[in-house]
């Protein structure tokens, strides 16, 4: 029986008996609904009209049926049941009238018999259903109730699908710290007869898509353990005491399947720095971080469940949930370096018709910053291309056809732009790549320049490292470098047009954001020198802005604004110097993207006249 019908079939039954008690009450009272007087009858009786009366079952009502066959009722007004030749007689009718008569009793009738059951059976079943509908809601209340405190955590098991450390790729240094979590799932034995104490918990950091939840998955998939789920936001409710509740569920549920993992994702919801708050520091989040820290601390050395957490503002959590003996190890998952990249796009190509030709090296070397879920995505686009053009593989252009989408949005053929507006657009993007092109200390590779609207830019010149950044690498040349290509495009404007538009607002932000830091955090200021001045102190519950405090003075402010400034300055002079001498290509690159709308790394340097790369 269907789970639906089996909840209501009371109600069912009830409607049903509803229904067949109006049927018989219809049936009964339908029956002789001509009625006629005591009278009347007893006048046709003696004029020979009457050919048979029937009593009913109860005594209270006649039916007469008469010669022509119609049939009339005749009600009795007495309590008792009557006798109908007595009755007769004292109504006036002859001896002889009488003997003509068919006088006869009829049975009750089967409907009738039901009616008279459900008239007295009815009302107790209403009740009786009325209570037990009203007891099983109220025991359903009473199981939401009692269930409110527990853990909502997710279980997979062997019977979910696998990830193993197979299907991640790109972080083999995390890989590897977390080997030895899996061994220890696996053989707890020889860690144990060593005196050695087995991490509690393990934090994962790093930022969002980098695959910190495929990484716990897969702890659980290669050690073949029962593997909680949750997020950190489904401990904490509006009634006090459930977040606690729900911890001590959920370590319960743990020991008695351990052993096993109890992932927590985005722990920094319940795991928030204690104290800073403005609620008085007893509001309902800390006491569940509370109670996580007592059941971290409950383990035994013996008790083989181990607590891997995800989050990516490290900086905010609190550091009791820190310290040795709860969270031991701390693994950074950070964004893939090109090897990575392509082993992340090699996993998500697994089992898709891809070409034979196409270079996910390529592929790799273009998406600098990517993490393994952009990676995915790009994938997935590629294979959306290749399904909307007709064609059963995917293909190198289509991959970098999803770079493009991916990267920069997609393209906006639909906007329409007046003649003057796509040359004033063609000469800032030429200014940006021409710039990037004729400074190889920038490091920067173009990979296409379009003059096409994508997203809310109106044109876009797309630039690849040729080394993957970082902070070593990253030197106050080669920034004071990589800010001309930015500003080269508001120069364009003003070289060939004496004029300037709002279209480098973006370009204008990111240059003053890099000069920012280059004074304020990396120390590349004559004028202020090796100091840092990024100090933010912070109440975690506050806004940035309203709580951040500034560790120096005004005088020190004014000097960062002035070098500031003043790098960004030379920067745009310097880029203004650089298109004013090569006048003759900056205005080649403008009028190809005129002709072509597009250009791609080979167009690009052929007018250029530069050797290809």
């Amino acid at each position: 029986m269907p789970k639906s019908l089996r909840n209501n079939i009371i109600p069912i039954i009830l409607i049903f008996l509803v229904i067949v008690y109006a049927v018989t009450q219809f049936a009964s009272t339908s029956r002789g609904s001509t009625v006629t007087t005591m009278s009347k009858l007893v006048e046709d009786i003696n004029a020979n009209k009457v050919k048979a009366v029937t009593v009913s079952a109860e005594g209270t009502t006649m039916r007469v049926t008469y010669k022509d066959e119609t049939t009339l009722a005749a009600i009795v007004n007495k309590e008792d049941k009557i006798d109908v030749t007595e009755l007769l007689k004292n109504y006036g009718v002859t001896p002889d009238q009488l003997r003509t008569l068919a006088i006869s009793v009829e049975s009750v009738p089967l409907l009738t018999q039901l009616s008279g059951a459900l008239l007295w059976l009815l009302p107790t079943l209403l009740i009786a259903g009325f209570f037990l509908v009203t007891m099983r809601r109220a025991q359903s209340g009473a199981d939401q109730a009692f269930s409110f405190g527990r853990s909502r955590a997710r279980r997979m098991t062997s019977e979910n699908p696998v990830v193993t450390f197979a299907d991640v790729a790109g972080c083999d240094e995390a890989k590897a710290e977390l080997v030895e979590v899996v061994d220890f799932l696996k053989n707890p034995e020889k860690f144990i007869q060593l005196g050695a104490r087995i991490p509690k918990g393990v934090l994962l950091v790093g930022p969002p898509g980098t695959g910190k939840t495929l990484l716990a998955k897969a702890i659980a998939g290669e050690a073949a353990v029962p593997f909680f789920s949750l997020s950190g936001s489904e401990f904490v409710e509006l009634f006090v005491g459930v977040g606690a509740s729900r911890v001590r569920d959920l370590f319960e549920q743990a020991k008695k399947s351990a052993p096993c993992i109890v992932f927590i994702d985005e722990i920094d919801a319940v795991g928030r720095m204690r104290g800073a708050g403005l609620g008085g520091g007893n509001d309902e989040r800390e006491q569940t971080l509370n109670q996580m820290l007592v059941e971290m601390d409950g383990f035994n050395t013996d008790t083989n469940v181990i607590i891997v957490a995800a989050t990516n503002r490290v900086d905010i959590l609190d550091p009791a949930l820190l310290r040795p003996g709860r969270f031991d190890r701390r693994v950074m998952v950070d964004a893939p370096d090109v090897v990575g990249r392509e082993a992340i796009l090699r996993v998500h190509t697994r089992g898709k018709p891809v070409r034979t030709d196409v270079n996910l090296n390529v592929i790799a070397r273009q998406t600098p910053g990517f993490t393994g879920a952009d990676l995915e995505n790009l994938v997935n686009e590629a294979a959306i291309l290749a399904a909307r053009t007709g064609k059963t593989e995917i293909g190198q252009i289509e991959l970098q056809a999803a770079i493009e989408k991916v990267a920069l949005g997609p393209e906006r053929r639909s906007r329409l732009m007046s003649p003057r507006e796509k040359e004033v657009v063609a000469y800032h993007e030429a200014g940006h790549a021409v710039a990037a092109a004729l400074m190889p200390e920038t490091e920067l590779n173009v990979q296409k320049v379009t003059i096409i609207p994508r997203g809310m830019a109106g044109g876009v010149t797309w630039y690849a490292p040729e080394t993957e950044d970082n902070l070593i690498s990253t030197s106050r040349k080669r920034l004071e470098a990589r800010l001309v290509p930015m500003l080269a495009g508001r120069a364009a404007e003003e070289i060939i047009f004496d004029d300037v538009t709002a279209g480098a607002v973006s370009d204008l932000e990111r240059v003053t954001n890099i000069a920012r830091a280059m004074v304020r955090q990396y120390g590349m200021s004559d004028e202020i020198g090796p100091v840092s001045y990024s100090e933010r102190n912070e109440l975690v519950f506050l806004g940035r802005e309203i709580a951040e405090g500034r560790s120096y003075s005004e005088k020190v402010a004014e000097t960062i604004d002035s070098e500031v400034s003043n790098i960004v300055h030379r920067a745009y002079t310097r880029a203004r110097q650089l298109l004013s001498d090569n006048r003759e290509k900056l205005i080649a690159v403008a009028r190809a993207l005129l002709e072509k709308e597009s250009l791609d790394p080979v167009e690009f340097r052929a007018v250029m006249d530069m050797q290809p790369v």
